[in-house]
Parts: C-alpha cells; structure tokens; sequence
C-alpha cells in the first residue's frame, strides 16, 4: 500500500461517513483552491485532515523529491541540485533582534523549490563555494509555505546542507537553457539564454520596507531576433565585467516571466545570477560625437557613432565632454563599457583628436521612415505634418506625466514622434511645415500595433535651415 493510500484509510477510518468520491472531491478542492503547481494530493490530504480535525503521522522517505514535498512536512531530506544563491543578509524581528537570512533556489528532474537557510546556517562551511548545478543533500529540513501559498524548504538549527560529490540522475545545469524567445507568460526559477540588445542601465527605486535599492535593466535578444525586457531587482554594475562588447551572450539564472508595460518581460532578484561574456579591463574607444546634453543629475550624457557606424551612448560625470562639440572626434579610455553604453568618470581618460575621416560623419547615423523596425533607436530627418500637441496623462498609479506629439514624414514615410515626461518639453516651439533633424528616438509599438519613435534621455531636436 503507498503513503497515500495509507494516509486516505487513517482518514476514512475516523471519518466513516466520507466515501472515497468525497474525499476525491475535497483533495481537488483544496488544490484548486491553493492554485496549481503548489500541492500534491498527499499534501492535500494533511490540509484535509487539519480541516476535519484529524491529526495524520506520517513516517517520511529517507529522502522525497521535490515534487512530493508540502506545507507541514518535517524531517526532510531532498537530493538536488543548486540553481542559484543569494548573499546572506541581516533582519530584524518585531521585537528587535536580529537574524541571517540566505536563499537559494534548487532543482532536480521534476520541479524547483525555493529554500531559506536561517541565522548560523546562512553561512555554512562551503555554501559560498557553491556554483550553478552542484550536487547537494538537504538534511532534516522542514516545509513551510511562502507568502504565495508555495511549500519553502527551511534549513534551521537541526538541519543540514552537504555537497554531494558523486553521480546523479539529476540533469546538469545546461539542460535547463532556454533561449529568450522562447520564454512563456508566468514561468519561474527559469534559466534564459540570449543576447545583448542596447544599452545596460542601472535602476534606482525603494522597496517595501522603505529601504533604498538597485536594479539592473537590459533587453536581451533571442534566436528569433526579438528583444525582451529584463530587470534583475537588487543587482548594481559593481559586479559585472568592465567590457562588456554588443550582443554579448548572456545566461540569467533563476529569472520569471511577467507581462509589463511593453509585453512580456523576464524579472530577477539579488538571487538570480547573471553571466554575461565580458572582460575585466576596457580598451581605447574612438567615437563622433553627434549630440551632447546635460541631465537632471548635472552629468553630461552625449551620443556618437563608432568606427564601426555603431550608435554609442556615453555618460560622463567629470565634466571631461564640456569642451567638446558636435562633430569633434574623440579618444577616450572609459570606466566601463556595457555593449554601446560608455561610461566616463574621474579615472577615465579622454582627449580630442584630429579628423582623419576614418570615423563615419552624422549623416550616416539618419535612418529613412520606412527603415524604422520596432526595438531600435535611430537618427531621423523629417518634416513636421501635424504641429505638436501637448497633453496631461495620468497613469495606472494616478501620476500625472506630460504627453507630447507631432506626426512627420520623410520621402519614404510617415511616423508619430512622442516625448514622455522631460522628453514632451523637446516638441515645444516645433510648427508645421519645419524641417528637423531628431536624434536618439527610440522605436516602439505604439497603438493599433503602428511603429511609433519615442524621445528618449539622450534625444535631441535640430531645425534645419
């Protein structure tokens, strides 16, 4: 007889009057109710039972899998491997002392399981030596449910992690990769495999606890050629490569899918793990500067062209840009460069050089309408169709933002160009009928799945004579 059968009988045996179909009925219930991919019917049966008032003992498998485990479960022991780590960090309970906290997600052939290790078990001997895909026995832990409902593995005082260095069925790590492309809504403690797509920028936000925090955001790009968004919540730069070049693979480890604002996007956490090819010293950049501007946050933010007619985008905050123009070449030995975003600071080097042509001019940075593929930014010269219209927008969070648009064409097309925010101040003072040259609008689905460009930080506005 197996466990469940042996648990359904102590149940019928207090219970007489439920028949097998009833309780049937009760496990899908509870597990509807719970939502799918968080209980098995053994666990729903002990849910079951604590309904009834019903106490069920069970003696536990030496070891369980990861499927089998559920909320109430003690004295587990798990084989799996690991899928990621996060850095122990520091908590306070209600009554003001203090604990360690560490998570990590783990993974065998069946499922995933998020696992919290607490206080001295934070940092065991070794668990910072542990790496994507290590074997490991989980000992003696016990299950508990997350704020979602999800069973959580708990490694407290009486419990225990060892390595384990020996042969498993578990599959290794690769065989959990999966390109970007193919991702799919509501996914989790994925492994996503792709490709550097623009820029990498860092976040600045508050979290929950009112504390301050750091995200990272980029767009990777997957076989098909599309981009996805992907944030990583509580990630900064500090940790990756100086050089990172354009459409640099990268593999995030433990990621989830969400719909977004601009469609499906994959988010991470301090736990997931990001591996992007780079390396760890910069080299010499040569680049045309095309627009230079100043910022809300008094650093100098310009963009050029390359040797290699690539757009870059540059950040400086030492003031080295301020006696460069438009159309100066310069040499510069940035801080770190993250695929065509240069950063300059104080130990940056940066001079002007002479033109000796072998830099692309600006005009080849322009793109014609009709060449405007959604997910790129680009360098437009049009003329002006519908004069600007400025509006107030209030968003899903009640902010009220700034909306400006004007519609232009080129010989090849017509196209919305829109400003958000600090960017809607840009149309100001443009009339019908104007030629002008923008650079650096970002191209997007706008409405009714129409190519729209979109302002962006880096923009700027010229009339042509």
């Amino acid at each position: 007889m197996s466990e469940f059968e042996e648990l359904l009988e102590k149940i019928r045996e207090q219970k007489p009057e439920l028949t097998k179909g009833d309780i049937d009925d009760k496990i899908k219930q509870k597990k509807e109710k719970i939502g799918v991919g968080y209980l098995t019917d053994q666990g729903a049966l002990f849910l079951i039972a604590s309904d009834l008032g019903i106490t069920l003992k069970q003696t536990l498998k030496v070891e369980m899998g990861l499927k089998d485990i559920y909320v109430g479960a003690k004295d587990v022991s798990i084989e799996s491997r690991v899928l990621n780590i996060s850095p122990t960090k520091q908590f306070s309970r209600k009554d003001g002392s203090p604990f360690l906290l560490r998570t990590m997600t783990v993974y065998d052939n069946d499922s995933t399981a998020s696992v919290k290790l607490w206080d001295e078990k934070a940092n065991l001997p070794g668990i910072e030596e542990l790496k994507p895909g290590d074997l490991i026995k989980i000992i003696k832990a016990y299950v508990k449910s997350d704020l979602n409902g999800s069973p959580t593995i708990n490694v407290g005082s009486g419990s225990n992690i060892e390595s384990a260095n020996k042969e498993s069925k578990i599959c290794p790590i690769d065989d959990l990769a999966v390109d970007v492309s193919d991702v799919k809504e509501n996914q989790s403690n994925l492994v996503v495999l792709g490709k550097i797509d623009g820029n990498i920028t860092t976040l600045e936000f508050t979290n929950k606890r009112g504390e301050p925090g750091k995200g990272l955001k980029m767009r990777l790009k997957g076989n098909d050629g599309a981009a996805k968004g992907v944030v990583i919540w509580g990630k900064d730069e500090s940790f990756l490569p100086k050089l990172i070049p354009q459409n640099a693979k990268v593999r995030l480890l433990g990621v989830r899918t969400k719909v977004g604002n601009q469609g499906l996007e994959i988010h991470g956490n301090e736990a997931t793990l990001v591996e992007i090819e780079g390396g760890k010293e910069t080299e010499p950049v040569i680049v045309r500067i095309a627009t230079i501007k100043r910022n809300d946050g008094e650093k100098t933010i310009a963009t050029g062209i390359d040797d290699k007619k690539n757009m870059v985008y540059i950040s400086d905050s030492s003031n080295m840009l301020d006696s460069i123009n438009t159309g100066d070449v310069i040499e510069c030995m940035p801080s770190q460069v993250f695929g065509n975003s240069i950063t300059i600071n104080q130990d940056s080097f940066l001079r002007k050089i002479e033109d000796d042509k072998s830099v692309p001019s600006l005009s080849s940075l322009r793109t014609k309408i009709s060449d405007v593929k959604s997910g790129n930014d680009y360098c437009v010269e049009a003329i002006i169709l519908k004069e600007p219209e400025k509006r107030e927008v209030q968003t899903k969070t009640g902010e009220t933002i700034s909306l400006s648009e004007m519609f232009v064409e080129d010989d090849s097309g017509q196209i919305w160009i829109k400003g958000w925010r600090n960017q809607a101040l840009l149309l100001d003072g443009l009339s019908v009928g104007e030629i002008i040259s923008v650079t650096t609008v970002n191209a997007k689905a706008g409405l009714e799945g129409r190519t729209e460009l979109f302002l962006t930080p880096f923009s700027t506005i010229v009339k042509k004579n």
